[in-house]
This record gives C-alpha cells, structure tokens and sequence, in this order.
C-alpha cells in the first residue's frame, strides 16, 4: 500500500494529479469536474477538480480499524506534497493554452524535450517555472 494517494498506482486521483501537473485534460475515462451545481447542469462530478483533492486527502488521514490504511497525519496537505500553491494548481488546471504553447515541465525536462525534439527554444520556460516549482 502507498504512502499517499499520489503516489498510489491504481487510483483516480494519481491519473488526475499527473495529467493535471502536464496540463492536460482530465482522463476521458474518468467522470468529468464540472464544478458547483447549476440549472442545466452537464453530467460529471458537482465539484472542483482542487475540493476534489482535498477531499481525498482528508478522507485518507482518517484511522479507524477498518481500514487498511491512511494518510500519515505528518505529512503536509497535498498540494504541498506536489510543490504547488492553490493558485499555481487554479493557474495550471484552468490556462493551460494561454501558458504553454509546446511543452510542459521543470527546465531540465524542457531542455531535454528541447534536444529530443531539435527546437532551438524553450517556449513557455518562465510560465513552468512560476507555475510548476
């Protein structure tokens, strides 16, 4: 069993948590965030994808006997855990378009893209380093 749900290989939330951190979509196989609830409602999740989160996190510091496991109590909350602010992970899951143009990551996975992909440039280094470190 894992230490955290984000690092937990067979769970939603590590999927959610990757694909967000690349920012890309959600999974297509998961059921959509769609946010608070409203007339007219699409069908997905009636939260945010960051209560979401949150929610697990908090579910799992729980003890109890049966339960096989949980979250230890010392460890920092989960945004924490990713190295992000609530504002970088907003930033991150709602502009991606607006942020990033070619690549997403720290500067060496851009310098690397970079080399792999022969581009002479790394588009959107400023951004991944404000939102991502």
């Amino acid at each position: 069993m894992e230490a955290t749900p984000e690092t937990s290989k067979h769970t939603s939330i590590k999927a959610r948590i990757e694909v967000a951190k690349a920012n890309q979509t959600q999974p297509k196989t998961l059921f959509p965030f769609i946010g608070y609830e409203r007339e007219n409602q699409p069908e997905g999740l009636p939260f945010k994808l960051i209560d979401y989160l949150e929610l697990v996190d908090l579910t799992g510091r729980i003890m109890r006997e049966d339960k096989r496991g949980n979250i230890d109590v010392s460890l920092a909350p989960i945004l924490q855990r990713i190295n992000l602010t609530s504002e970088q992970w907003l930033e991150v899951t709602t502009g991606f378009e607006k942020h990033f143009k070619v690549a997403v990551g720290s500067e060496a996975y851009l310098a690397e893209f970079c080399e792999h992909t022969q581009l002479q440039r790394r588009s959107g280094l400023a951004a991944c380093k404000r939102l991502l470190s």
